[in-house]
């Protein structure tokens, strides 16, 4: 399906693409502890929200 060059392309590619997201993250960190500090609480409540529609869904079923 694919060739041998092909494949170690992909994976370099693939090796290369999440250091570049690593660095950028880590770079970028500060500026996201001081824009988004809430930000969990959403997430925890979305999160919560969605248990609590799968549990009426089980309960009502």
């Amino acid at each position: 399906m694919f060739s041998k060059g092909q494949m170690v392309f992909g994976v370099l590619f693939a090796i290369a693409f999440i250091l570049v997201l690593i660095k950028m993250y880590k770079k970028d960190l500060n500026l996201h502890k001081t824009h988004y500090k809430g930000v969990l609480w959403v997430l925890l409540a979305f999160l919560g929200f969605i248990g609590f529609i799968v549990a009426i869904k089980v309960v009502f079923k």
